[in-house]
């Protein structure tokens, strides 16, 4: 695939972008590499003003930023323009509290002094998805760049333009030119930057095919990875839970930037006592979404993003109802209309052996299971690969304190959404990857970690 902006609401290409070359991706690492010299060095009461002045730049020109968005990979302009502004918000937070978190840690020892000191890595590569084009790289570049390290972007091929336009809102906010470049390339020449000795680490936010070769590389060079990777995230519905708010989150949950999130809930496990119920006003709520134009701002649901993914999408659905899965509603892509759109879709009653068992549905399709007790519920969300995130209803403190601790996830959110939030850690466990982002976690993840002993 070339590097391009293709509006999935139309199918048509905008505008397309050559991959740089050899020799300027040469040109790029050594000046990130001269950039480092003396980036690492700047008071952090400096790059502080910078990420603070980033944040001015992306709350004053949210709207633009917004569209650039949602014509590249088909999120509502609503979302989007929300998404700019949680940048900004991720900039502030580390603005404020980095040096909060890379201050000296004193310890103490049979030294006079000893204590622990944070200290930049060097130039970091980030791999980064289409999904949340901004935010996915604000949460890697805030707490990167406040650490002293230099970031080097490698964004989504389908997202150029929101790759180019955050370079640019670095460079306007102030960064020193070569501590924050976009690389235009192709997948296939990830690994050679990877494998550079001037890379000192790398991130990644993608699927497990990405993160598996990118750690492969990252491994024969014994360099330092975090990688965020898929989920299939459950949503579970006890007998206790406050079925209104339940109902009204699950769709939120499922369809937040048209389903195409790792953390969106997507298997929706409940218990048989109010299976009926919740089924009933489940259906009901994804009968009235607006699916449309996403710069429109009465619109629900706009396109996926390419049509690679609703076709990936569409075939899990088919083989789930091939085997004898029920559809209640949606089930198949909207043929009515140009660009990639798949309407929301709910499937129940899955027999043992589908895609619903351990695949990650990437759009807005809905997977209904019926359990019956917390037990079972419990057993049910553990069963697949991934450990992301999951999301509990009950009104019980006993039954929140076990699924708690029993849930195996990165995250558990009792009566609310899974989401990101700059102050708290990011990340999953089993196939959804490892290493953490955002809260003070992140910042540790790209630093060395000094012990430092005088006498």
């Amino acid at each position: 695939m070339g590097i391009a902006t293709i509006n999935p609401a139309t199918g048509e290409t905008i505008k397309t972008f050559e991959p740089l070359n050899s020799e300027s991706i040469e040109a790029k690492l050594a000046l990130a590499q001269r950039a480092f010299e003396s980036y690492r060095k700047t008071p952090m009461t400096q790059r502080s003003q910078w990420l603070n002045a980033a944040a001015d730049i992306l709350e004053r020109d949210k709207v633009s930023f917004g569209k650039i968005m949602t014509l590249e990979m088909g999120k509502t302009l609503k979302s989007a323009i929300a998404e700019a502004e949680k940048c900004a918000l991720v900039c502030r937070y580390y603005a404020e509290h980095a040096p909060e978190f890379l201050a000296d840690v004193p310890a103490t020892t049979d030294a006079s002094k000893s204590f622990v000191r944070y200290q930049p890595l060097g130039l970091i590569l980030a791999v980064m998805p289409w999904n949340f084009p901004f935010w996915q790289v604000f949460r890697f570049a805030a707490p990167a760049l406040m650490a002293g390290n230099v970031g080097l972007l490698k964004h989504a091929s389908n997202v150029p333009q929101c790759a180019l336009a955050i370079e640019e809102i670095l460079a306007q906010a102030g960064f020193p030119e070569g501590v924050f470049q976009t690389l235009l390339i192709g997948a296939n020449q990830v690994k050679a930057v990877v494998s550079d000795p001037r890379v000192k680490a790398a991130t990644l936010t993608g699927s497990e095919p990405a993160g598996a070769s990118l750690a492969a590389t990252a491994g024969e060079q014994l360099k330092k990875t975090v990688l965020e990777l898929g989920g299939s995230d459950p949503f579970i519905v006890l007998e206790s839970a406050d079925l209104d708010a339940a109902v009204s989150t699950a769709v939120t949950a499922r369809l937040i930037n048209n389903g195409q999130s790792c953390i969106a809930a997507k298997r929706f496990i409940v218990v048989d006592a109010i299976a009926d119920e919740f089924e009933r006003r489940l259906v009901e709520k994804y009968q009235v979404l607006k699916i449309g134009d996403p710069m429109d701002e009465n619109t629900d649901v706009g396109p996926l993003a390419t049509p690679g993914i609703l076709e990936d999408l569409d075939k899990l659905v088919q083989i789930c109802i091939e085997k004898g899965s029920k559809v209640l509603i949606g089930g198949k892509p909207l043929s009515d209309r140009p660009g990639n759109f798949y309407p929301p879709t709910i499937l129940s009653n899955f027999p043992p052996g589908t895609p619903a068992d351990d695949e990650e549905f990437f759009g807005p399709v809905a997977l209904l299971f019926r359990v019956k007790d917390m037990e079972e519920a419990i057993a049910k969300a553990n069963s697949t690969s991934f450990g992301l995130g999951a999301s509990a209803w009950t009104t019980n403190e006993d039954e929140a304190e076990r699924l708690i601790e029993e849930i195996e996830a990165g995250a558990v959110f009792i009566n609310g959404m899974v989401k990101s939030d700059p102050r708290l850690p990011f990340g999953g466990i089993k196939r959804s990857g490892y290493g953490r982002e955002l809260a003070i976690q992140g910042i540790h993840e790209f630093v060395n970690v000094k012990t430092v002993w005088v006498k």
